[in-house]
């Protein structure tokens, strides 16, 4: 790796990629981006016309992974931000190349695959970083140093909740790029393997049992209550009738949002050219009839880590947020969106006996709350270090020996939901591994 900068190689210049490397030319005296590749031309133009306007000419551009990870090492770090099931073969060629690697989570597609390429990192003595933004957020952080300065005594057990929100899990998870798991991967690893990590990392033990049950509800054809096209923008009804009406993307600024990062150009497009693109892309398709979707819309696990310490973990496309709740002997947490909105903080620790309620303080981030609570700037801000500085791989934030744990957890539910019995995560992971199971 060069004395002073990191230099950096985009594979994969989708909305994560692009966020990574926008953030990166902020620190121009850390990072200079040396090429990109993507199947799209002007995503990796974007990337490029990101570096100072002096050194874009040196930035080499590539039409797909392949054709970047078939030329020579050309930078220090690739950062891999392709689809979820092209993970595994660009990362495995850049580990062979010489490349540390900052990787868009999950791992890969399939458990295997994680596991071999979290070994073949340390067969090569490579760095690898999964993108697990939010351990690097003041709000995680934040409850970490509450758990370890023992102000909650001993933890017993937690409650945990993501709420995905209802119009991020239909554009997403349904008519989206992981609306199916046999494209993508289980709902469980494609959203929730973050709060799996954070949830390994909060508790500082590994998980040994899970349980689940979840299933689709609500996406499916069952729910309507008459036929209509499944063209949303063909229909001749109002625009608001129905909440998951693709017009919205044009009509709904929060719903727009989500278009600018899955059509190019979103952001200066008129009307009528969302309204063409609507038409021809699995994004105008009603939400109720994409056939293709399998991911369930609610799911729970039951887990239960080392010591006996034990936690529900709760995804649901009817919340928006995450929250958590801890419960120790001294004293219990409540934290997230939730209590952010209804009081009385965002943080509070509550001591049993006393009833003494104290707000824990969360730190703005240097670069803003902007993108996952700060935790994207605050990845980026730690990614000089982590490959630069950090004594051993294993010590960086988000590597991928702990993330690895991560991914046999959120692998292990699904197969506790496919089955409805309980997972030894250790004998899963075994059974995985020699091929006795299939993820």
């Amino acid at each position: 790796m060069s004395n002073t900068r990191i230099t950096l190689a985009g594979i994969g210049c989708g909305a994560r990629t692009r966020t990574y490397m926008k953030l990166a030319m902020e620190r121009p005296d850390r990072f200079q981006i040396t090429a990109a590749a993507d199947i799209v031309p002007v995503r990796a133009e974007q990337v490029r016309d990101y570096a100072p306007e002096n050194e874009r000419a040196g930035v080499r551009l590539f039409s797909s992974a392949a054709e970047l990870l078939a030329q020579p090492k050309m930078a220090d770090v690739a950062i891999i931000g392709t689809q979820d099931d092209y993970h595994f073969e660009p990362c495995k060629k850049a580990l062979e190349l010489g490349y540390d690697v900052l990787l868009e989570k999950p791992i890969a597609k399939t458990l295997r695959e994680a596991l071999e390429l979290r070994d073949l990192a340390a067969k090569l003595g490579r760095r690898v970083a999964i993108c697990h933004v939010l351990r690097y957020t003041p709000f995680y952080n934040a409850i970490r140093n509450v758990i370890q300065s023992g102000e909650l005594g001993e933890i017993i057990t937690f409650n945990a909740n993501e709420g995905v929100g209802a119009w991020h899990f239909g554009h997403s998870f349904v008519r989206g790029h992981w609306g199916s798991s046999i494209a993508s991967t289980p709902m469980i690893v494609a959203k929730c393997c973050h709060d799996m990590d954070i949830l390994y990392w909060l508790m500082g033990r590994k998980c040994e049992n899970v349980a689940s049950f979840g299933e689709l509800s609500f996406f499916r054809k069952e729910t309507l209550r008459e036929p209509r096209p499944v063209r949303c923008v063909d229909w001749t009804t109002p625009v608001g009738e129905d909440p998951w009406d693709a017009r919205k993307y044009i009509s709904d600024e929060s719903c727009r949002r989500w278009l600018r990062m899955v059509m190019d150009g979103a952001e200066t497009a008129t009307e009528e050219e969302i309204t063409e693109w609507l038409r021809t892309s699995k994004w105008g398709r009603d939400a109720f009839q994409c056939e293709d979707n399998d991911q369930p819309d609610h799911q729970v696990a039951i887990m239960r880590f080392m010591g006996g310490l034990t936690g529900t973990f709760t995804m649901t496309a009817f919340e928006e947020g995450r929250h958590i709740e801890i419960y120790g002997t001294k004293a219990k947490l409540r934290a997230g969106a939730f209590y952010k909105d209804n009081g009385p903080g965002e943080i509070t620790v509550t001591e049993h006996f006393s009833k003494t309620i104290r707000k824990v303080e969360v730190e703005e981030p240097d670069g803003g709350y902007a993108g996952h609570g700060g935790g994207d700037w605050g990845l980026v801000d730690s990614l000089y270090d982590d490959m630069r500085t950090v004594p051993d791989a294993d010590a960086m934030t988000t590597s991928i020996a702990a993330s690895a744990h991560s991914h046999v957890i959120a692998f292990a539910i699904e197969h506790a939901r496919r089955t409805g019995e309980v997972i030894d995560l250790a004998e899963f992971e075994r059974k995985v591994l020699s091929g006795e199971l299939n993820y």
